[in-house]
């Protein structure tokens, strides 16, 4: 199919990424901690596994607080796809490699309750999120991705899975071959989470926003944990729950060098020609996503794809347009009316670390590495955390616990992993910068040279020229520019800072240092 636009009547991506799911929400703000406090659950993070966790906790009669850095559902959760599915990608195949059977059918039977539990929530609730039931699509878009797609087909008949091979798809020209996995979903996030934060605020519930809670965590006596947070209250609790997509505290699980960050885009699509049915997801590079949602009485299609390393791509913004491109050739396009981007964590071994922090801090709980299928991912580590702190059994966290090891393919990508960041690091170091921040137009940003050292600066649409340190804060990488998003990024741990200094993503938590420019137009 061919839709494409002429140059007169081609739509312009929006100047600046924003996300539909926030738009026409009317969410509640909520004060910082402005005294000391006693509960019996913190939970730090406001998003989709931070709020469904206190959900739960709450149901069965525990004191909560919920403690965010910045504000409720700012994070990943307000910038996904929104897909509810037990389809991940290529995954079975390898997750019988190197779990065996066993642990490949268990992960999907996880990802099945997780997806069983929000469908049942949606309709216990009543809760209006443009709920619906879909197909989802795994295809390959070349021979040999077809050969790749043929191994997870066999995976899916090793396992019993619920699927089917077809040679066509709805969508015409698309695809070489796909398994379509039936019964699967899709939803508006924003929509689902604030009913579940509404429950826990009616019932006890408290939550603290702007709120940075300090990665040090004191064990104090009688089974109590101590958290600071950075303008100096405490909170005491008998449990801790990092939900905060980069853990908030490393307990010395060595978290940064066992994950990795991925940034990935969206283009909100208004189509000439309507997407059927199903969600969809190609099998191969660049990375293809297709879904439908509902704005403004119109039909949208979400194009997500071109995934790449945080802190790593040439151009930002040429990852909208070629989304914006894909869009074109299949949908055609009467308007972009958003665009965003997310970032996600990855796991050494594929599988999300979900559990106690390490085997010496057992009462405090993390849950990351969603490897961008964070909507069942949430919600099954809110149910296997939320059953560790009740004292009930789940059969499903040995599988996630992040103590886990598994030396094929762990060993090879950690060693990967971190051969890149030391990589980074020296780059970063030794690389000559000539380019000075009185040579930016509005709207630019770059490393520039100042006073023979390397900052980030960044010009803004008044002219007024924002210069900071661009070393980041948390283990000394230089940042890079992202042009698409106006942020300092590390390439290697994936911590990003706004063009202010101010951290958006961790594991970095202070700030960058502003410095001081000597020329007249930066007053």
């Amino acid at each position: 199919m061919n839709n494409s636009s002429s140059p007169s009547d081609k739509p312009e991506l929006p100047q600046f990424p924003e996300s539909m799911w926030r738009q026409g929400i009317d969410l509640p703000s909520f004060s910082k901690l402005k005294k000391d406090i006693e509960t019996d659950v913190a939970v730090i993070g406001a998003g989709i596994t931070g709020i469904t966790t206190a959900y739960l906790l709450v149901k069965a009669g525990l004191k909560v607080c919920i403690l965010e850095t910045g504000s409720i559902l700012d994070g990943t959760t307000g910038y996904t796809t929104a897909k509810i599915t037990s389809q991940h990608g290529l995954i079975y195949d390898n997750l019988i490699q190197y779990f065996g059977q066993e642990g490949a059918r268990l992960y999907f039977e996880a990802n099945e309750e997780a997806r069983s539990f929000i469908t049942k929530t949606i309709h216990d609730h009543n809760i209006d999120c443009q709920f619906q039931q879909q197909p989802a699509y795994l295809y390959a878009d070349s021979d040999e991705q077809l050969e790749k797609l043929r191994n997870e087909w066999s995976a899916y008949e090793q396992l019993g899975l619920p699927g089917k091979w077809i040679d066509d798809l709805p969508v015409p020209g698309l695809a070489k071959g796909a398994i379509v996995m039936p019964d699967q979903a899709q939803f508006h996030p924003i929509q689902y989470v604030k009913i579940l934060l509404e429950y826990v605020t009616q019932h006890g519930g408290e939550l603290y926003d702007d709120t940075t809670i300090e990665d040090k965590v004191e064990d104090t006596q009688e089974h109590k944990l101590r958290l600071q947070a950075s303008n100096g209250h405490s909170i005491t609790c008998r449990y801790a729950v990092s939900a905060s997509h980069f853990p908030f505290s490393d307990g010395g699980g060595l978290y940064f060098t066992r994950l990795h960050a991925e940034r990935s885009y969206v283009v909100a699509i208004e189509p000439k020609t309507p997407l059927s049915e199903g969600m969809y997801i190609n099998c191969g590079n660049p990375k293809r996503s297709l879904r439908s949602a509902e704005h403004n009485g119109k039909q949208l299609i979400l194009v997500g794809g071109e995934s790449h390393k945080t802190g790593k791509t040439d151009c930002t913004i040429k990852r909208y347009e070629e989304l914006e491109q894909f869009g074109r050739d299949h949908f055609g396009i009467q308007a972009i009316p958003y665009r965003w981007s997310a970032q996600d964590l990855t796991t050494i071994d594929g599988i999300p670390y979900i559990g106690p922090i390490t085997s010496r801090h057992p009462y405090v709980y993390v849950a990351t590495g969603y490897g961008k299928w964070g909507m069942t991912s949430s919600t099954l580590a809110a149910q296997i955390i939320s059953d560790l702190i009740l004292g009930k059994d789940n059969r499903y966290a040995e599988l996630f616990t992040p103590s886990r090891f598994k030396a094929n393919p762990g060993l090879k990508n950690l060693a990967v992993q971190n051969a890149e960041v030391a990589a980074e690091w020296i780059t970063g170091k030794i690389e000559k910068i000539y380019l000075k921040a009185e040579d930016l137009v509005p709207g630019q940003g770059a490393v520039v040279s100042h006073r023979g050292k390397r900052a980030g600066a960044y010009r803004d649409d008044k002219g007024i020229v924002h210069l900071v340190d661009n070393t980041c804060t948390h283990l000394g990488c230089e940042l890079e520019w992202n042009t698409a998003e106006r942020s300092w990024d590390c390439p290697c741990h994936g911590s990003r800072f706004d063009y202010r200094g101010s951290v958006i993503e961790g594991p970095a938590t202070k700030n960058l240092a502003p410095l001081k420019l000597q020329y007249k137009d930066s007053e």
